[in-house]
């Protein structure tokens, strides 16, 4: 389930209040008390056999006896009570309840989610606080405080969390659309909120506190969804874990629950905070405005030492203070004051008048190639009022008719700028009260625009234009091993998999455990050569001495090899020596070592780590983790998370490292991961970097019959390319595909070709200019939940161009699927909508979506006819005469 019945939840109609009391102290005085006090507009009914009254009102003894049906019903009544109130309730027709009693066990849980099934009726909780929703004037919580009402969601799975936020808050007159507490979400949990949120009028941004996430898939979906139409902030609980389970790889050592967390938000476009504190932060920037303006940051201030704490903070989050122009300094100092520096942090006196403040910040803003994103600091002095700077300056950073600028300010005091802060809020511009925190603001814009980069990826599971893996040749390899028992490949095995999806390796040779073979080997490779153990129950060789580097001739071999049984024979007396792998010593002076690997994560599944490698990579724990799958842009993101990419960018006399072939290993391993089910864990550990190229020096490949991997267990589903068919139609070579993210220009050029007459028909307006924000909702879809078909042909000049559009969006709960379709004048009536039609429909049709709607304009008789030919039902609308309802059943009876 998701958001079906959450209206009911968030703005119910009526409430009963079951286990409403006047008892002190007590949960159901709490509840009966925010409840009264909320203003609540519907009927609200206390339930409680022990009394008659309360609070001057009928109090109701059970269920049935209630005047009417209670759209929401919230339940603190022991725990053996729940879940037989549930089903009275949904047996009456309630579609929602806030359970906020605690302490139920599994079975009575269980029972209770039992009770509501049938009917559709929805759980917040158990062991909540409840919910606010101030614009609907319901506090249907034991909270402390009401919440002023505002344009901030905050939704928490912990309950302490909520109850100190709200104080919080309150003594900061922030207000909130939405504040509820998940509690244990048995039910509703995290996502179903957010894909209620995402769309919700009164919510410009949601704050999300976490503590784990149950259903990664759902919760991905849901998160993607509500993060293209609105800044969604994570305060993710558990960075650091009190410690970390021994694993049998590097990558499964490096892969915490936290860093797959970590990837996961970034993934999904969403921003993470470390702190109640930056929620807010984030939240006050990220509602102004989305993106930063370029990498660099003017500071204008009247304080010097307010500007140079601002640039310390700069440098301490990554961001590069701008260096203006020529031109720039010379409009500076024609509108500043003499003494005024030119440089960056722009410092004006104290006594500058209003007017200069003004002409500072017009001139910034006639340059923002040079500029970049603005920050303002204001001290408060005893010459000029604070108001009359913000005054001059508003109409600037504001102009009429434009947009504003990227401007962020400061006004740092307490009475003396408030009326300043408060004129420069109510304009529109993001303001904090220290400069730190402005540039920590600023910095977590930065970083969330990243995040909201690779949200609009939408690589496929095979990288397109890359040469065919060998994937038959690593399933037989996998197969075998298998059939043996074994859950690791063997040294050599593992880079044989390796070499068959396109990753360089240095050819190893396995011998017999005996040290003269391990010297023949090395003779006819040729020296120096590096020796390691072959053994199953050895995980980490260099651990026990079981690699030798560097053996320049044949006795060097058989001494390094007597050596190694020796020593295996002592501290490892039952591990089973197979034999020895002999491999050319590579020799790359200005290489680095890195890390690639892939594991299996509990709740995300296949996820990729990339890092600083070597033996030491444990301690070093320089890696990033990334969702697959990945494509060049998105395995980019993932190196430029680690300190090493400095290193790979070259210093002084080393130059810079081939990044495309990092890049292409990494793309490899996502494929790899999307077509072996059975991969359980990979290490390549190290991969030699240089100018030159890369080359994996070992590997190690762990097995799972269980088949834990595969594109269908990916947290994101890759662009469907399966779904890609070429078509004959009216002498024509059509491409009929899913639009993908890169299909926006041409996806514009298509919209802007419409004929206006179509446009109203199909989206009941005429307009054909299509903002940005609104073009890439349309193209940068979530493949689980939605679908867009598009016809494509080449033009007279060879360019691909839309031809049409088949689109339809499936509700969370997969029941309905509501469809449009619009294709390029003088098309109509030829086939080509039926084409892309019957594709839709069996797209969703395979995906086990109930039905298929559209809302069409009862004049629209070529969709009407399309949709007679095809099977649907048309049926008036019972709201609008001119609306016609055209309906197919998907899914047999």
């Amino acid at each position: 389930m998701s958001i079906r019945n959450l209206d009911s939840l968030f703005h119910p109609q009526s409430v009963a209040i079951i286990g409403a009391s006047e008892r002190p102290f007590s949960a159901g005085a709490a509840l009966w008390r925010n409840m009264h006090a909320s203003g609540f507009q519907g009927a609200l009914w206390p339930l409680n056999p022990k009394y008659e009254q309360l609070a001057g009102q009928r109090c109701y003894a059970r269920v049935r006896d209630l005047p009417g049906v209670p759209e929401l019903a919230v339940i603190c009544t022991p725990p053996a009570t729940v879940d037989d109130l549930i089903r009275q309730l949904a047996q009456a027709g309630t579609k929602a309840a806030v359970v906020i009693s605690a302490g139920l066990t599994p079975e009575q849980k269980q029972a209770m989610l039992d009770a509501a099934r049938p009917r559709l009726l929805r759980i917040l909780g158990p062991d909540c606080v409840g919910l606010l929703a101030p614009h609907a004037h319901l506090n249907a919580s034991i909270a402390p405080a009401a919440a002023q009402p505002g344009q901030l969601a905050l939704v928490s799975q912990s309950d302490a969390l909520v109850t100190a936020m709200l104080d919080w808050a309150q003594a900061r007159s922030i207000g909130f659309s939405h504040f509820v507490a998940l509690g244990e979400h048995a039910d509703v949990d995290a996502a179903d909120v957010l894909d209620y949120l995402a769309s919700d009028a009164h919510t410009r941004a949601i704050l999300l506190c976490i503590e784990s996430i149950e259903h990664a898939r759902k919760f991905m979906s849901a998160a993607r969804a509500a993060a293209r139409n609105k800044p969604v902030i994570v305060l993710k609980a558990g960075r650091s874990a009190p410690g970390q389970q021994a694993a049998a790889s590097h990558t499964g050592a490096l892969a915490g629950a936290d860093a797959v967390h970590e990837a996961a938000i970034a993934r999904a476009g969403m921003l993470r905070v470390d702190s109640l504190e930056q929620l807010f932060l984030a939240a006050e920037i990220l509602t102004r405005f989305k993106a930063p303006v370029g990498a660099h940051l003017s500071i204008l201030t009247n304080a010097g030492g307010a500007g140079v704490l601002a640039a310390d903070a700069a440098a301490a989050h990554g961001l590069r203070l701008a260096d203006p122009g020529a031109a720039l300094r010379g409009e500076l100092a024609a509108v500043l004051p003499l003494r005024s520096p030119l440089g960056n942090p722009v410092t004006l006196a104290a006594d500058a008048p209003a007017p200069c403040y003004a002409d500072a910040l017009r001139a910034l803003a006639r340059h923002p190639e040079d500029s970049g994103t603005l920050l303002f600091i204001h001290a408060p002095t005893a010459i000029v009022p604070a108001a009359d700077i913000a005054r001059a300056m508003i109409p600037v950073a504001h102009p009429a008719q434009q947009h504003a600028l990227p401007l962020v300010a400061a006004w740092m005091g307490g009475p003396a700028v408030a009326e300043a802060r408060q004129l420069f809020m109510q304009a529109g511009t993001a303001c904090y009260d220290m400069p730190e925190q402005a540039v920590a603001a600023i910095g977590m814009l930065h970083d969330y625009a990243r995040n909201q980069a690779e949200l609009t990826e939408a690589p496929p599971a095979a990288p397109p234009g890359q040469p065919a893996p060998d994937t038959a040749a690593v399933r037989r390899l996998v197969a075998t091993a298998l059939a043996e028992g074994r859950s690791w490949l063997s040294e050599p095995e593992s880079k044989a998999v390796c070499a068959a999806y396109g990753i360089p390796v240095v050819a190893t040779h396995r011998v017999a455990p005996e040290p003269e073979a391990a010297a023949d080997e090395a003779a006819r490779i040729g020296f120096p050569v590096v020796l390691k153990i072959v053994s199953a129950d050895v995980t980490h060789k260099s651990d026990v001495g079981g690699v030798a580097l560097n053996l320049q001739d044949a006795q060097d071999v058989r001494t390094a090899a007597q050596t190694m049984l020796a020593r295996i024979a002592k501290t490892h007396p039952q591990a089973r020596l197979e034999g020895f792998a002999v491999q050319a010593m590579v020799r790359k002076p200005q290489a680095q070592e890195l890390i690639v690997g892939a594991s299996i994560d509990p709740g995300f599944g296949p996820v990729i780590l990339f890092g600083q490698g070597g033996t030491a990579v444990e301690v070093l724990r320089d890696s990033a983790m990334a969702l697959p799958p990945l494509n060049a842009p998105l395995a980019r993101a993932l190196i430029e998370r680690t300190r090493v990419a400095r290193l790979l960018a070259g210093w002084r006399d080393v130059p810079p490292a081939d990044l495309d072939a990092v890049i292409a290993t990494l793309m490899a391993v996502s494929q790899l991961l999307a077509d072996v089910p059975e991969l359980a864990e990979l290490d390549i550990n190290p991969l030699l970097v240089d100018h030159a190229g890369a080359i994996a020096l070992d590997a190690r490949v762990g097995l799972s019959a269980a088949q834990p991997a595969g594109a269908r267990h990916f947290a994101i589903a890759p662009y469907p390319a399966d779904l890609i068919e070429t078509v004959q139609w009216q002498g024509r070579t059509l491409t009929l595909r899913p639009v993908r993210p890169e299909d926006e220009a041409q996806h514009r050029a298509f919209l802007e070709s419409l004929d206006p007459g179509d446009i109203r028909l199909r989206l009941f307006y005429t307009r054909r200019y299509m903002e940005r924000s609104e073009l890439a909702r349309l193209v940068q879809i979530d493949y689980t939940r939605e679908m867009a078909f598009i016809a494509t042909a080449p033009d007279e000049n060879g360019r691909e161009q839309t031809l049409g559009v088949a689109r339809a969006s499936a509700d969370p709960d997969n029941q309905g699927a509501e469809f449009g379709i619009i294709l390029r004048h003088g098309l109509k009536g030829a086939g080509l909508g039926r084409r892309l039609m019957d594709k839709l429909i069996g797209h969703f049709r395979a995906a086990g979506t109930r039905e298929m709607t559209a809302v069409v304009l009862k004049e629209n008789r070529a969709m009407r006819e399309l949709g007679h030919a095809l099977g649907f039902s048309d049926q008036p609308s019972p709201d609008d005469p001119d609306i016609r309802l055209l309906t197919l059943e998907l899914q047999a009876p």
